[in-house]
């Protein structure tokens, strides 16, 4: 004796939704079915094309994003400044400082502008090709 019709029809129900939503989840994580992948193809090189223009623009506006031929030097630097910068700009972590140093707030706020000026320390001898 086999199953019920109502068991066989709730199972291939359930195979139903669970294709469907499978379907879904994978193309949600750009993991399409070989019929679809042309156009989900063309989508994908417009917003590659975009995001590459948005960085672009990015490095454009903002120096510390780096590119290419950033030296490990120059990171650092960028990362040391940004990190400064945060601690002036946040008052509070200001006062931390101050306090902990047993200096006053301004004496701190001077301490780490000029710390920006070189942060990690004169730049190293490039190498000449």
């Amino acid at each position: 004796m086999g199953p019920s019709p109502r068991l066989e029809e709730a199972a291939e129900q359930y195979n139903t939704w669970n294709y469907y939503n499978k379907k879904r989840r994978l193309r949600g994580a750009a993991i399409v079915e070989v019929a679809a992948a042309p156009a989900r193809a063309r989508g994908c090189a417009a917003d590659r094309f975009n995001i590459n223009r948005q960085w672009e623009h990015l490095q454009a506006k903002y120096v510390g994003t780096g590119h290419a031929d950033t030296t490990k030097f120059e990171w650092a630097v960028n990362q040391h400044r940004d990190t400064l910068a945060s601690h002036l700009g946040h008052s509070d972590m200001l006062a931390y400082f101050a306090v902990a140093e047993n200096e006053s707030m301004g004496r701190v706020r001077y301490n780490m502008l000029e710390k920006m000026l070189q942060p990690c320390g004169p730049p190293p001898q490039k190498e000449e090709e």
